[in-house]
């Protein structure tokens, strides 16, 4: 499908549930579409066909323990051995990790070199075994899977690199680029459940003798989010026409990503407001959109990273640099 059809699908399942939404989010953008866009045809031949049956799980290890926004500091290191690489060190937060099977992984093969030193590689478990463990007491995304990645000496062939080696950070730039695209569009889709159970809530719950909807500031609510949900969903579709169109869209993307996840939590915040003290309980869903919400300003790029690219395109200074 073209790129806006994709942020209709993605939205339409970020709408029912983020968890979901972020599991696909994984496997297409940032594993299936940085493969189809690097990958060689073996690789293409090898993995997409079984990617995109389901048959292989993928994740994208990029973010560390210590080591998040500056991705050109990764320690996971790739050391070569004759034909192949032995991979070592650990990646958190990575959302598929241990239900994976396929993992595509950064890592630096020269300090020296620091950003051009980085490769990727990709790393299937029934023949790369690496570990993973499980990360528990999320405050949102429940049911996605997060854990940390462990590369105990994991021997890769070198027909495994995606990509030359020192590319390794522009294709995983490319690939959050692809990521922030579909976060966009999956957080418009929490906004617009927000306000399908704002609307239901405030139709039926009657306050002083009408409808709540009837009362002005409850209006003033739900006019704030529908408005600021129809302007992330265009900013996204923008995003995409222009991905249609092959021309450059990082800075679009990067609006998009920032726009959407900020209103997507106003929406919430506001959805628990007018369910009021039923809004803070588990008894309407507006509880967990506001916890899945949150996570949208943290990855695939925080908010502030997504503000500091946006200043670039505007200034022409890099504030990262």
């Amino acid at each position: 499908v073209d790129y806006v059809s994709h942020a209709l699908i993605t939205e339409e399942i970020g709408r029912v549930d983020s968890s979901v939404r972020t599991t696909l989010s994984v496997q297409i953008s940032l594993v299936e579409l940085t493969l189809l866009k690097f990958g060689t045809e073996e690789q293409k031949r090898r993995y997409l066909p079984r990617l995109c049956k389901g048959d292989l799980i993928g994740c994208f290890g990029l973010t560390e323990p210590e080591v998040g926004s500056d991705a050109t500091k990764i320690r996971a290191s790739a050391r070569r051995d004759g034909d192949a690489w032995v991979l070592r060190g650990r990646k958190t937060w990575i959302s598929n990790g241990s239900v994976s099977n396929l993992a595509l992984v950064f890592a630096q093969t020269d300090p020296a070199k620091e950003h051009k030193g980085i490769a990727a590689f990709l790393l299937e478990r029934d023949e790369q075994p690496y570990g993973s463990q499980p990360i528990h007491g999320k405050l949102g995304l429940r049911s996605s899977d997060s854990s940390e990645l462990i590369l105990d000496d994991v021997r890769v062939p070198d027909a495994n690199r995606l990509g030359p080696v020192g590319d390794g950070f522009k294709i995983a730039m490319a690939a959050l680029d692809s990521g922030r695209y579909s976060v966009a569009a999956g957080a418009v889709g929490v906004a617009q459940a927000c306000i399908d159970a704002s609307v239901t809530y405030a139709t039926q719950r009657r306050s002083f003798g009408k409808p709540l909807a009837g009362h002005q500031l409850v209006q003033e609510l739900i006019a704030d989010m529908v408005v600021e949900t129809e302007a992330a969903r265009l900013l996204v579709w923008r995003a995409g026409d222009l991905k249609n169109k092959g021309r450059p869209n990082t800075r679009e993307t990067s609006i998009a990503k920032l726009y959407a996840s900020e209103i997507a939590q106003r929406a919430a915040d506001n959805a628990i407001q007018i369910h009021g003290g039923y809004g803070f309980s588990d008894e309407f869903p507006v509880e967990r959109y506001w916890r899945d919400a949150r996570v949208n300003r943290l990855y695939e790029g925080t908010t502030q990273i997504q503000k500091l690219i946006i200043g670039r395109f505007a200034t022409g200074i890099d504030a990262i640099a």
